[in-house]
């Protein structure tokens, strides 16, 4: 336990909750939830099992100075008050990505231009020798978070964001980021109990988030680099005896996972993304128009989607949206179908009446995920209330 240490993970409005149960369950200690973000602690090997495994982490980050400023005088003091030489060298690279919401600093570039300042003088006055910028592939990733007069001054364990998982190679246009399409299943409920159908499936990525949570697959295993690799204190045996550890609880799939889309170009990305990721075995795409295909699953039907909206494609909305409905209610009985969607004046026309809706945001775009519940047999159900008296028309969620 004296090992162990903060981190702090990074995550899309509305994961939080699913981030922390993420944490609990691969036994990170002290878990507490923020806005964006999730605290916690774990020792080396946590850090490196936290980056490979976590669905809905964006970056994983480890605090190691705080500090009050209301000045640029004081930043760079603060900076300076860091030992730089335990985690760098003068041979060295490094980056800073800042983040301030304060009204004593206006600037983020700013801000990393004062405290690049302080760690390079540092160096120069401590040996003649300073460190170079690198943004591309850095030694060390510093993030500096300014809140009001606190600073936090943390190291980047992860790199470039952890969406880009190393399998999506070839994309369409606007493709869903790939910690939101993992938290988006997670909060759909999907636990690989079931068939799944996507059936937009554009370049794939739910497809693959979809067979990687259904199987335990790290979702991260297919990453060629992590932050951390180039650290100090690298232990590469830990990390491998840790990946192997991981692999080791994948476990089978007894059910289908499809993917449909109309486009060609996006049936083929969408292949070559899944092959990357080593999941063919478990996904099935096909050539189809959503509008003109029904049902083939016999049991319940797990449905997560991301349909085009007038940014990413040129539709008629109106006429777009109700067939999604018509299509779901005359096609898809047995089914539970989720999409997510920024064009909230699109959902009026798919006609049916979510059973729940959640604010997320799409990038910049505000968003709701909602979901509809196709029952099997008869559309509506009317019944006697006799100790009523009365007739009461009790009608489901799908209408």
């Amino acid at each position: 336990m004296e090992n162990n240490f903060k981190m702090v993970a990074k995550t899309f409005f509305g994961f939080e909750e699913i981030l922390a149960k993420e944490l609990q369950m691969l036994g990170a200690q002290n878990v507490e939830q923020g806005v964006r973000m999730v605290s916690f602690k774990g020792d080396k090997g946590f850090m490196y099992k936290a980056n490979l495994s976590l669905r809905t982490a964006l970056k994983i980050l480890k605090p190691i100075y705080f500090f009050k400023a209301n000045n640029e005088q004081a930043l760079y003091k603060g900076i300076s008050g860091v030992n730089w030489s335990k985690l760098l060298n003068a041979n060295q690279t490094f980056v800073i990505d800042a983040t301030v919401h304060s009204e004593y600093f206006n600037h983020s570039e700013f801000v990393s231009q004062k405290c690049k300042d302080a760690i390079v003088d540092q160096f120069r006055e401590r040996t003649g020798q300073r460190p170079s910028i690198d943004k591309v592939f850095p030694d060390l990733r510093i993030n500096i978070h300014i809140d009001k007069d606190q600073v936090s001054v943390a190291l980047d364990t992860s790199g470039n964001s952890l969406h880009q998982r190393g399998y999506r190679t070839a994309t369409n246009i606007a493709p869903i980021n790939e910690v939101l399409a993992a938290g988006i299943l997670l909060l759909s409920g999907w636990d690989g109990q079931g068939d799944f159908l996507d059936p937009m499936c554009g370049s794939g990525t739910f497809l693959a988030e979809a067979a990687m949570i259904a199987c335990n697959i790290p979702a991260n295993i297919n990453r060629k680099e992590f932050a951390f690799e180039k650290w100090n204190d690298w232990d590469n045996d830990l990390f491998d005896s840790i990946s192997d550890s991981l692999l080791k609880r994948v476990r089978e799939f007894h059910y289908t996972i499809k993917g449909y889309d109309k486009a060609p170009s996006a049936v083929q990305k969408a292949k070559d993304n899944i092959k990357n990721a080593n999941l063919d075995e478990y996904i099935t795409i096909e050539e189809k128009n959503f509008f003109d295909t029904e049902k083939t699953s016999q049991g319940k039907l797990h449905m997560v989607f991301n349909p085009p909206y007038d940014e990413r494609l040129d539709i008629h909305m109106e006429e777009f949206y109700k067939n999604i409905g018509d299509t779901l209610k005359k096609n898809y009985p047995g089914t539970n179908a989720w999409f997510i969607t920024a064009n909230l004046e699109a959902l009026k026309y798919v006609g049916l009446k979510p059973s729940r809706k959640i604010k997320l945001f799409n990038a910049s775009l505000e968003a709701r995920l909602v979901k509809y519940e196709m029952y099997e047999g008869s559309k509506r159900t009317k019944f006697q209330v006799e100790d009523l008296g009365s007739t009461d028309q009790i009608s489901d969620s799908s209408l």
